[in-house]
């Protein structure tokens, strides 16, 4: 996904500006053949081949084939550029506010969706840092180390969808949001020193907001409710509220009020075994000190 200032080296498959349409995605297969039907017929319009078109966006054939069938989804440098060749006057650049709503995969705009709407977050994660905490290269480590292993493309498209879900640390008003992490995830120098050392400073930075409290499950500690797996309680401004746990109710979310209490209840007691906020960002300071 450079989304965020990725170099595109044009004609190179693993940087073609676009990602694989999910067929089972009925919303973005709908939007993107529509674009894609845009594109074709505007450039059919000013009499230009695909070859032709493609030499001049600096792309292969193919690709413009794949994009005008609505077979990949492109990103917005490549509906600018088009807009320029096909001298559209903004018409062929304006698609991507459409495309935008569409570009990541259908599971992650769900989620994304719900975590727009919360009032509060609750999440707590016993083998990671959450996503939401996490820095782009901290992200792309992770996807790159999965097994069989994703396409350049692919871990691009997941690192920029992750990323797009820390909005909600900037919305007004802002959610409360509270997190609850394993010291373990943090000790794990996931991408190398670096990265670790910039996804420590990102959780301080994070961790300091005044609508999020952030707290570090000691590795010295008895057993706790989550060491099933996942637990997340979102809430909403209705009164309304949808629950989700690795080890509870099959995994699937719920919003049934007698499972949302026990998530809650759950959810407070790791909280209440977890460092203090304070405590927690100091714990993590030391990290980064080097004293582990």
């Amino acid at each position: 996904m450079s989304v965020n200032g990725e170099a595109v080296r044009l004609g190179e498959e693993a940087d073609e500006p676009g990602w694989e349409v999910d067929p089972d995605d009925e919303w973005g297969v709908a939007v993107i053949t529509t674009v894609g039907r845009q594109l074709r017929l505007r450039r059919e319009a000013v009499g230009m081949r695909a070859a032709e078109f493609g030499m001049a966006m600096g792309y292969g054939e193919d690709l413009v084939y794949k994009i005008e069938g609505g077979k990949r989804i492109p990103r917005q440098e490549y509906l600018d550029k088009a807009d320029e060749v096909l001298r559209a006057g903004g018409l062929i650049a304006a698609t991507w506010e459409d495309v935008k709503k569409v570009r990541y995969p259908k599971t992650v705009r769900d989620i994304a969706k719900l975590e727009a709407q919360a009032v509060e977050i609750g999440l707590y994660v016993c083998n990671s840092i959450s996503g939401l905490l996490q820095t782009p290269d901290h992200a792309r480590s992770l996807f790159q180390a999965a097994q069989p292993p994703y396409s350049p493309d692919d871990v691009e498209r997941m690192v920029a969808a992750r990323m797009a879900r820390r909005s909600i640390f900037e919305r007004d008003p802002a959610p409360s949001v509270s997190f609850v992490l394993e010291e373990a995830t943090l000790r794990r120098e996931v991408g190398g020193t670096m990265v670790w050392r910039q996804q420590l400073e990102r959780l301080l930075e994070v961790g300091r907001l005044h609508h999020v409290t952030l707290q570090v499950m000691p590795t010295k500690t008895d057993a706790h409710p989550g060491v099933d797996g996942r637990i997340e309680v979102l809430k909403f401004a209705d009164g309304k509220a949808v629950g989700h746990s690795d080890g509870a109710f099959n995994g699937r979310p719920t919003s049934d009020p007698k499972q949302l209490r026990i998530l809650e209840l759950r959810y407070s007691t790791i909280r209440a075994q977890a460092l203090t906020p304070r405590e927690s960002l100091t714990s993590i300071e030391q990290l980064l000190l080097g004293e582990k």
